[in-house]
């Protein structure tokens, strides 16, 4: 089925993810595709097709990081994590793109990434008093692109056409993503940062997050030490990933050793130490539901975690995630309702 000459709607039926509630009733409701695997990558909770193919946009970072370090690339922990990171533009984060494209003998005027003011507010209005405009360091993908412009260096690659996608940097990604995701890419275009975007599954996307964030041993292999990596500079610097209270990095700091990230178009993934991983996609694209969504998805792989082991699940851990995903709704500035995840009835 085609929606316009040449673009193809996948015919994947989405579910309910999510309502927003005011006063006593349902004001909107949010559809989509979610699932949560098991350790062994088995599926413990399905939300709609979680076959369906998506754009995962900015949340495949740490898997495109984990091709870089396939090319050669050696970066400390933070780093790592800009490279992971769909960032805020603070001075913390720009010093640190800023000291990996030195490192690499190159500069800011190297970045081709897409022009544009720092997403939080403070760091863009003192960006505008200093007389400075949209500009790549502080677009929130400058971590990934000078991390991409330092592996060409790295391995002897031109820097100038690092974002062609028959670049060898970018066929080494789509390779990558193929490898962890355990699927083919069938669906190349363009993500908002200039670099080339992949295609996935849900289910690929989770399954990709398992094998990042595995640290218990059970990850083999000439990626071990890759996988390991990134887990290590992601949970050890949740700040740079995101920014001061973004969603992304509070889940980090709420649950330890979790790996999270947030991308465009209402999407989200995230894996544990043990390899318990969740991914979702809002099928309208919109970005209010996901912290309401991602804490409950989280819950669940939480528990399906502890289970594993036969623990239960830690009480502060589930009640800090809940908090991180409460999402008042205001009514003259106080709240009158919530978005609520609506998950329970998927269970297969």
């Amino acid at each position: 089925m085609t929606a316009g000459a040449g673009v193809v709607s996948l015919p994947s039926p989405a579910a309910l993810l999510a309502q927003v509630v005011r006063g006593d009733l349902v004001e909107s409701e949010h559809l989509g595709h979610l699932v949560v695997l098991g350790p062994d990558g088995e599926l413990r909770l399905a939300v709609g097709d979680p076959d369906a193919t998506i754009w995962p946009r900015s949340s495949l970072k740490p898997v495109q990081a984990v091709a870089m370090l396939r090319a050669g690339l050696s970066l400390d922990d933070a780093g790592l994590s800009l490279a992971c990171a769909s960032h805020s533009g603070t001075p913390a984060h720009l010093d640190v793109v800023r000291r990996v494209l030195a490192a690499a003998g190159l500069t800011e005027r190297d970045l081709q990434n897409t022009p544009d003011l720092p997403l939080d507010a403070g760091a863009a209005h003192a960006w505008r008093v200093a007389g400075r405009g949209p500009e790549p360091v502080t677009q929130n993908c400058s971590g990934k692109h000078a991390a991409m412009l330092a592996t060409c260096v790295a391995a002897g690659w031109d820097p100038t056409t690092y974002r062609d996608p028959d670049h060898p940097l970018q066929r080494l990604v789509r390779q990558t993503v193929a490898d962890l995701t355990g699927e083919p890419v069938h669906h190349v275009t363009v993500d908002g940062c200039g670099a080339p975007l992949l295609s996935t599954t849900v289910r690929g996307l989770a399954r990709a997050f398992g094998r990042v964030a595995r640290t218990d041993g059970a990850a083999a292999g000439p990626d071990a030490g890759h996988l390991r990596a990134v887990a290590r500079a992601m949970s050890a610097h949740p700040e740079l990933v995101g920014g001061p209270e973004r969603d992304v990095t509070r889940f980090m700091q709420a649950a330890p050793g979790l790996v999270a990230k947030d991308g465009a178009e209402g999407v989200y993934a995230a894996g544990l130490p043990d390899g318990t991983a969740l991914a979702f996609k809002v099928a309208d694209g919109g970005a209010r539901p996901r912290p309401a969504v991602m804490a409950a998805a989280l819950g669940v792989a939480l528990d399906v975690s502890a289970r594993a082991s036969g623990r239960v699940a830690d009480r502060d851990v589930l009640a800090a995630v809940r908090e991180v995903g409460r999402t008042p709704v205001l009514g003259h500035g106080e709240p009158v309702g919530e978005v609520r995840a609506v998950l329970a009835t998927a269970e297969p």
